[in-house]
């Protein structure tokens, strides 16, 4: 797993007005919470920042004022709907060794059985428990060759050492449904009536 590093700053402003200050700045404002501590308010780098959100559950090297340096993840994050930008984050405060449950995306591999059937993501992330420095991008399953009907389930999926699930091993990942046929459209079962008349 990848560990990037950002620079930030503690903020004592708060509200809408300073957030946008700070946001027009090119920056993003964040708090660090966990442990029992109190939570912390940041200034971030906006495009640092969503540069190293492109990877899930990416481990971030806080440089905090220059003074202090704590290890985060990302707990939520907030975007402009529109336009995409980041508004605010929240991270989690956490320690090398420690336990963290985050989800995980699962990527499906493989072709289907012929026949035009679906592939259902039942889970689009999966739910695990894995040391906060440790914790994998994402999950590989193979499809290959299922069939209407077949399912995975959470048991099913091979985790890497040290990391484990965090939801019922029955849980359903993925399922295969069978391929619907087509009804007429309204237009053409039309034309076939006017053909008869």
């Amino acid at each position: 797993m990848s560990e990037v590093k950002l620079t930030a700053s503690t903020r004592t402003e708060f509200g809408k007005g300073a957030a946008r200050r700070i946001r027009r700045d090119a920056k993003v404002p964040g708090v660090l919470y966990g442990h029992g501590s109190d939570p912390l308010h940041l200034t971030l780098p906006g495009h640092d920042l969503l540069l190293a959100l492109r990877t899930p559950n990416v481990l971030i090297s806080l440089d905090i004022d220059g003074k202090t340096s704590e290890l985060a993840i990302p707990k939520s994050v907030q975007r402009d709907p529109i336009k995409g930008f980041l508004e605010h984050v929240d991270l989690l405060l956490v320690k090398k060794g420690e336990k963290v449950t985050v989800e995980i995306p699962v990527q499906a591999e493989g072709e289907l059985a012929p026949g035009g059937n679906l592939l259902e993501h039942v889970l689009n992330a999966l739910p695990v428990e894995a040391e906060a420095t440790h914790i994998p991008e994402s999950v590989s399953v193979s499809v290959e060759g299922l069939e209407a009907g077949a399912s995975v389930l959470a048991k099913d999926i091979a985790l890497p050492k040290g990391v484990s699930l965090a939801v019922e091993e029955d849980a359903v990942v993925l399922q295969v449904l069978a391929a619907q046929a087509e009804e007429p459209s309204e237009e053409a079962a039309e034309g076939e009536e006017v053909a008869e008349a």
